[in-house]
């Protein structure tokens, strides 16, 4: 996960961009674990603190062993995430979990369409509440027919999603990252206000 520098996430990155960016002194890595949990660390200080054997994951090289970071913290970036999830064919497949809306199948993403629930011909517009993902076969069968015309019909109701696309990814290994949460959901009962 990437912070700005006010530590909001603002997207993700593979470790290979994590660990240029820790090198090139753009970011600093946050610790996740231990005592000193929310310490950030310059690469000299991340490269020893790897050495402790604290890092699960780590990255061999023919003279340094570094632990891949969890979370860094860029330097500099100081823009603010965005607010409205933008409608791209990769965020409705996301929102619809990949899966098919009129046979309930999932799919992996090269099989998969946008279908206009309300054809555009028919004045359909490109809206989170007009599109949908569906099979090839779906979308074929579907064609330009109305929903009820067609007697297909979408699982469920398409909405504007309400989270932000990037976060609803897994971490590593493919299950989700404990450490991301204090980030993505935090406790507001925890915080307090200035006067």
């Amino acid at each position: 996960m990437v912070l700005n520098r006010f530590w909001q996430p603002v997207q993700t990155c593979s470790a290979r961009r994590a660990l240029k960016l820790l090198c090139l002194g753009h970011a600093q890595a946050l610790q996740t674990e231990g005592e000193e949990k929310f310490r950030t660390h310059d690469f000299s200080s991340w490269a020893e603190y790897s050495e402790s054997g604290a890092v699960k994951e780590l990255v061999h090289s023919v003279s340094i062993v570094l632990g891949v970071p969890r979370i860094i913290v860029l330097s500099l970036y100081d823009k603010f995430p965005r607010l409205q999830v933008r409608l791209t064919r990769r965020n409705v497949f996301l929102r619809d979990q990949f899966t098919c809306q009129y046979c309930a199948k999932e799919f992996s993403e090269p099989e998969l369409n946008l279908d206009h629930v309300m054809p555009r011909d028919k004045g359909g517009r490109m809206t989170w509440e007009n599109i949908v993902t569906s099979c090839i076969r779906c979308n074929t069968r579907k064609a330009n027919k109305l929903p009820k015309e067609a007697n297909m019909h979408p699982l469920k109701k398409p909405v504007t999603p309400k989270w932000r696309p990037i976060f609803g990814l897994r971490g590593y290994n493919g299950s989700p990252d404990d450490s991301w949460r204090h980030f993505l959901e935090p406790d507001r009962t925890a915080v307090r206000m200035s006067a």
